[in-house]
């Protein structure tokens, strides 16, 4: 395996996964508010929808890198899953963390920490493909964890629980706006 060569796709993978995040945020509206725009774009300004949209695009750069490099299948999975999973922790995270100090969420500060933890994914997915590691034997959880992670994305846009995860800081609501839940 081509350590440098990995290293170089999961770096531009930072930015185009960052870059697509953003377009995704506006999909749902640009679509005409279509179910296909509802599905992968950010419906509403609630957390859960920030991270949809990341994971998205994290999954979407995922499917791209694995048609040009050669690594183990296996390992390549476990190592996006993990790689997914962070990236969702550290947002949510963080976003409750700061918040519960400063009683807002602050533009700047989301902006920021979520291109940051793109690149903390990035990197730690690098390190587990290419490290001398026996992560592959977690293949199969892995495969169960993904789907469980897109059957509750694809649901949670559709059917929120009424809980601050998915609720629109702007207008209270939960879901897809204008739809009676």
């Amino acid at each position: 395996m081509d350590k440098r060569r990995v290293a170089v796709s999961e770096a531009v993978g930072a930015v185009a996964i960052y870059s697509a995040a953003v377009f995704l945020h506006f999909a749902f509206g640009l679509s005409g508010r279509s179910a296909l725009g509802m599905l992968f774009g950010a419906v509403n300004e609630s957390v859960w929808e920030h991270v949809k949209i990341f994971s998205i695009a994290y999954t979407g750069w995922a499917l791209i890198q694995l048609c040009w490099l050669k690594v183990p299948f296996k390992q390549y999975v476990v190592a996006k899953c993990a790689g997914l999973y962070t990236l969702m922790a550290l947002i949510i995270g963080s976003f409750y963390l700061y918040t519960a100090f400063t009683g807002r969420a602050i533009f700047q500060v989301d902006i920021v920490t979520s291109a940051l933890f793109t690149v903390f994914a990035q990197w730690l997915s690098f390190r587990l493909i290419t490290g001398e590691n026996r992560i592959r034997d977690y293949y199969m959880p892995a495969l169960m964890l993904l789907g469980l992670y897109y059957l509750m994305f694809f649901s949670f846009t559709v059917s929120p629980p009424r809980i601050g995860l998915f609720r629109d800081p702007l207008s209270g609501d939960y879901g897809i706006p204008g739809r009676k839940q």
